[in-house]
């Protein structure tokens, strides 16, 4: 029997007067978060909340979410974080399909929250900050006195996040107490000599996501190191906290990069306090990478990763090396193939002891390849992985699960939905998602390729590529460009730049430009509104 939450606990027995949690200039000792964590897992039972009790937390990045997350753990129950950008319509479908009894909201959302409460099993609603009509605010709802930490068993649900729902609702994911513990240790041994207690982290990513969760917020306070939170993104403040407090450990989007290296005065930061840069969440642009690398004397180490694993899969450590271009090698404990996804389509059977359906593909001698140079359909497939930190599955949802999983050779599979190659010295290699890929005259074009290439002139600023409908080619390829600051540049330029490196075939045949591409909060382009927006 364990709890994740236990890790914490280590903490505030080692060091309780170290800091924990530091926001807007105040520290939170690891003896005072353990408290707290207490004191609101004795309140959710005051109130009448059970283990295996859902708790909605719906906040930003505030030191209240560390507490309520763990603090729902401490009593046994699952945490079901929340997009604090959502509103009513969607969080309607979380509560209601998790069947929460309890939201930690921030003030301005209750109303939110109120609007769809007759709809759920919402029955207390705790406020944080400002004022709220409704609700409890948090410091009242905290108890007196403390709850002892409820057992769970490794298999338990723990926390329950959902998807981003680029592609119909969002699915529920059921992570347990192993998945999340085993990924969250094995992050923080991916930082040379290991996350220590005199590091701090910038966090940044949303903790309702969970890159920000496990690599950031639970890696680090597992660790026994200093968790500084910010509410939001904004690439100079977040630099400005780097330079003031000496951060040591940066992980986020590329989003955030492109970012940092496009601001006015980029090359005045002063970074070297940094002694990790991760980046996830989707490939990062060669050229975003090479520019900030340049910039600030930093390596940028690129990982790989889904909500449905806990999240990392795969990781380019300091030890193992480096491949630009490549997602990294397979986490202790995690497997990862490349297998056929023609064949799996051809299979009905997913249970079978043989390999049918899920041929592997061969690695290449060495990675990344010149795509240009290469038939990448003759190399690539769909990664799937497995190991401790894959999910249960997806709530309520058999027939997504049944599509989502494999089991062969003992192991249980997950697929992805990307596609990819490997090579021999197992770095695996992401080239694109399976549903981004454009079939245009009978030929595939992986966006990435098209949106690698545009980053690199000087123009651009940022860059999508999707594949809108065309009546002789089927789909045709579309680039979306951000330009930089008073660039000078035409529709036209851009696609003889394209054409001039690209097959025929690859090169955008529109091109518009925009002051912004569409992001979820974790920096994921929203391709569906891209296309939508064609239809």
């Amino acid at each position: 029997m364990t709890n994740l939450v236990r890790n914490v606990a280590s903490g505030a027995d080692e060091r309780p007067e170290g800091t924990a949690v530091q926001f807007d200039g105040t520290d939170v000792s690891y003896g005072a978060l353990w408290r707290r964590t207490g004191q609101f897992a004795q309140a959710l039972a005051d109130h009448g909340l059970e283990p295996d009790d859902p708790v909605g937390v719906y906040l930003p990045n505030l030191p209240q979410f560390v507490t309520a997350f763990h603090g729902t753990l401490r009593a046994g129950g699952v945490v079901v974080p929340m997009n604090p950008q959502y509103k009513s319509r969607e969080i309607s479908h979380l509560l209601g399909d998790s069947g929460a009894k309890a939201v930690v909201a921030l003030a301005d959302l209750a109303p939110f929250v109120e609007a769809v409460r007759d709809e759920t099993a919402v029955k207390h609603l705790i406020t944080v900050g400002g004022e709220a009509e409704t609700g409890t605010p948090f410091e009242e709802f905290l108890a007196d006195g403390t709850h002892d930490v409820v057992d769970r068993g490794d298999d338990d649900l723990a926390v329950q996040p959902y998807t981003s729902g680029t592609t119909g609702q969002p699915k529920g994911v059921q992570l347990t107490h192993d998945n999340l513990t085993s990924n969250a240790e094995v992050a923080a041994d991916l930082v040379p000599d290991g996350i220590r207690p005199d590091d701090k982290s910038l966090g940044v990513l949303p903790l309702f996501h969970i890159y920000g969760m496990t690599v950031v917020m639970n890696a680090t306070l597992f660790s026994g190191g200093a968790y500084y939170p910010l509410p939001s993104w904004d690439a100079e403040q977040a630099v400005g906290l780097i330079q003031s407090e000496g951060l040591s450990l940066f992980q986020g989007v590329p989003a955030m990069y492109n970012d940092i290296i496009n601001q006015p005065d980029a090359e005045e930061f002063d970074l070297s306090s940094l002694r990790l840069c991760g980046v996830g969440g989707s490939g990062i642009p060669v050229e975003v990478l090479r520019r900030f690398e340049e910039l600030y004397d930093a390596t940028v180490y690129e990982g790989y990763g889904l909500t449905e694993t806990s999240p990392v899969t795969h990781f380019n450590s300091p030890e193992a090396g480096r491949r630009v271009g490549s997602i990294g090698k397979s986490l202790p404990g995690v497997d990862s193939r490349v297998v056929d996804t023609e064949a799996r389509s051809a299979s009905s059977d997913r249970t079978a002891s043989d390999n049918e359906g899920f041929e592997e593909v061969p690695p290449i001698e060495t990675g990344p390849v010149d795509e240009e140079a290469v038939d990448l359909d003759e190399i690539t497939g769909e990664v799937v992985v497995a190991g401790p930190n894959v999910m249960k599955g997806y709530s309520g949802l058999p027939e997504a699960n049944e599509e989502a999983f494999t089991e062969r050779d003992g192991k249980r599979w997950f697929h992805t939905g990307d596609i990819g190659y490997h090579d021999e010295d197992g770095f695996f290699y992401v080239i694109d998602r399976e549903k981004h890929v454009i079939v245009t005259g009978g030929y595939n074009v992986y966006p990435r390729e098209v949106e690698e290439l545009l980053f690199e002139h000087e123009a651009v600023a940022d860059a999508a590529v999707v594949g809108i409908p065309d009546e002789r080619r089927g789909e045709t390829v579309k680039a979306y460009v951000v330009p930089t600051p008073d660039a000078d540049v035409t529709e036209d330029e851009i696609r003889e730049y394209c054409l001039s490196t690209l097959a025929e075939y690859k090169h955008p045949r529109q091109v518009d430009f925009v002051e912004e591409l569409p992001r979820t909060t974790t920096g994921k382009v929203q391709k569906f509104e891209l296309r939508e927006a064609d239809e």
